[in-house]
């Protein structure tokens, strides 16, 4: 497995690098043929990497394994993050988020069909834009997920415990368009698109709400030429998370029917909701004591957790499917150089998935 997990993650796959992620979909289409058995397709994509479908068994309800190959790092990171293993423990770009997931999924799968354990009807997805939101995957996922019987997401863990629910996730831009004029010559001529700008971040800012777990960053602002020349554009990204659907839609109006203070400024906000909250229902609840009580027989505690972050979880849990998140590598250091994995538990983290395989078919 760690061998595996060497050539998965020597083989650079950034979002935006199309030519290198169609590789890598071939390789990983390859490896699940021989590992599982099963009949894997490249789902080609005009723009981003090919999604890679692997059908093993043949059934109505499937269990679902949701995964994605590509990584947030650019090419090259590998030579001055080098995949290297010390101290039971590996690094390198992607390893934790979430090459070694795909490798869990894969072994698993392989020690089922080796040691003639059930396999029941099964769906591995393994998609390439996960980190750039899903845009041309999620309808490939929301597919799948509506006939799974359960979808088990391949993301990293959060420190050992798997995920039950996670935020929905807004993003939103914000263009303010004044107009310029001489900051000393004729400044009262002038509409500072900054100045209005500045009122929007803070009425969005306003929206954060520690109690219910609302918050909202203003991440990006640009704007204006020159400090001796009013503004006459600006412009904001922002970043919505959130815990229930109700809430959402409540502060994405708020945000959307924002209007400019001086009535010569324009103000276009543009955005929505990009992933929508996964909520913890209660056959999200059952299907983790269901897993809890598996972890136990194989001899580890599991735990759950809430975090932030969004997954393509998000989009199987909002049409309905019972989803468990989180089965992928122990470690930490997602989107950082502090990318790890702990290798201890790799294999009792696949004997866990192979045993909900098993269990949920």
């Amino acid at each position: 497995m760690v061998a595996e997990l060497r050539s998965f993650v020597e083989y650079e796959t950034p979002s935006t690098d199309k030519a290198r992620l169609d590789g890598f979909a071939g390789v990983i289409a390859r490896r699940a043929e021989q590992l599982t058995g099963g009949q894997a397709r490249v789902i080609e994509q005009e723009a981003a990497g090919g999604h890679v479908h692997v059908q093993v068994g043949d059934g109505d309800r499937p269990v679902v394994l949701l995964g994605h190959y590509d990584t947030v790092w650019p090419l090259g990171t590998l030579d001055r993050m080098p995949f290297r293993v010390k101290d039971g423990v590996a690094r390198g770009p992607g390893a934790f988020d979430m090459k070694a997931g795909l490798v869990q999924a894969l072994w698993a799968l392989h020690a089922l069909r080796e040691t003639g354990g059930r396999l029941p009807a099964l769906a591995l997805v393994v998609n390439s834009d996960e980190e750039l939101g899903s845009p041309t995957s999620r309808a490939l996922i929301e597919t799948e997920a509506r006939r799974a019987a359960a979808v088990l997401v391949l993301e990293p863990s959060q420190a050992g415990a798997v995920k039950t629910a996670r935020k929905g996730v807004g993003l939103f831009k914000i263009e303010v368009t004044g107009r310029a004029a001489h900051a000393g010559a004729d400044p009262l001529a002038g509409i500072s698109a900054i100045d209005e700008l500045a009122r929007l971040v803070l009425a969005i800012r306003a929206q954060t709400n520690g109690g219910n777990g609302t918050t909202v960053n203003v991440g990006v602002i640009r704007g204006g030429t020159r400090a001796n020349v009013v503004a006459a554009h600006a412009r904001a990204e922002v970043d919505l998370r959130v815990v229930t659907t109700a809430e959402a839609e409540r502060v994405s109006a708020a945000i959307l029917e924002l209007r400019p203070h001086h009535p010569g400024a324009v103000v276009r906000i543009t955005g929505g909701l990009n992933r929508p909250p996964m909520e913890r229902t209660a056959q999200i609840a059952e299907l983790f004591e269901h897993a809890r009580g598996l972890a136990a027989e194989i001899g580890f505690p599991l735990d759950e957790a809430m975090t932030g972050g969004g997954s393509d979880g998000n989009f199987a849990a909002a049409v309905g499917a019972p989803v468990l998140d989180g089965l992928g590598a122990v470690g930490g250091g997602a989107h950082a150089l502090t990318e790890h994995v702990f290798i201890e538990h790799m294999p009792p983290r696949a004997a866990l998935l192979a045993r909900l395989i098993e269990t949920l078919g």
